[in-house]
């Protein structure tokens, strides 16, 4: 099995596919339908139903972003944004926990104290 990089660079499809073929040792193209069948799913239900649940994963969300005044950067006229359908991914408490540990352990810098917070060096 070959290993995947991690860092900067993002997987690819191909690459999940491939990842997932050779540690679960399945057909390429039995994951390649099944990745399509589930995208093509989850457009219907958001459409249908106004949102898709991913369990252990997340949720695609349909929600209407009201018209609000912005400004044009380039010139700084004030301009009328209009109200638009956009669509929102929602990470699931479960995935947080997985990829960033528990917030009871890490401390957050958010949160006043009465301690001075030192950051880490990068």
């Amino acid at each position: 099995m070959t290993e995947q990089k991690t860092g900067n660079k993002r997987m690819s499809q191909s690459a999940i596919i491939n990842h997932i073929a050779e540690s679960k040792g399945i057909n390429l193209d039995d994951i390649k339908v099944l990745l399509e069948h589930m995208c093509a799913l989850a457009a219907r239900e958001v459409q249908a139903n106004r949102e898709f649940v991913l369990p252990g994963f997340g949720k695609l969300v349909k929600s209407e972003r009201k018209a609000r005044m912005g400004r044009n950067p380039l010139t700084g006229d004030t301009i009328e944004i209009p109200s638009k359908t956009v669509l929102k991914f929602r990470v699931s408490k479960g995935m947080k926990l997985a990829t960033f540990g528990d917030p009871v352990t890490q401390p957050d810098y958010r949160r006043p104290t009465d301690e001075p917070v030192t950051l880490p060096d990068y």
